[in-house]
């Protein structure tokens, strides 16, 4: 399917993290790369979000207030099996507390660009080889 524009309809990355200036930088790095973006402050929202079958792919913060990053994943793991997760954190010691089982990919804070870019066009290749 082609957008109005002769071009293949972008890509909809979920950013879930409660930091807004994290949000907004994600947000600012994704559309510059051609990625429509949608965030949320937590993992309620995240949740809400990403029932949305446009939602190609969700970056999670792991350690937030309320709702972890651990069991947000846990509920997408349920509401989108298969949906590619990348988890982000500033606190790498933290995956060996609880398994992290459905994650795609876990890149430490401050995360280093290229490398986020190239684990998601990675995943949603693989994601869109898959279907």
């Amino acid at each position: 399917m082609l957008s109005a524009t002769g071009s293949p309809p972008s890509k909809r990355i979920l950013i879930v993290d409660d930091d807004p200036s994290i949000r907004y930088m994600l947000s600012r790095i994704l559309l510059d790369e051609g990625y429509a973006t949608l965030s949320a402050a937590n993992g309620n929202d995240g949740l809400k979000a990403a029932v949305n079958p446009e939602v190609d792919l969700v970056l999670l913060d792991l350690k937030m207030p309320g709702m972890n990053g651990q069991q947000t994943l846990q509920e997408l793991a349920l509401l989108r099996p298969g949906l590619p997760v990348i988890i982000m954190t500033a606190f790498p010691g933290q995956r060996g507390e609880a398994p992290l089982a459905g994650a795609s990919a876990l890149l430490q804070k401050p995360l280093d660009f290229p490398m986020l870019l190239e684990a998601i066009r990675k995943l949603l290749a693989q994601a869109a080889a898959s279907k």
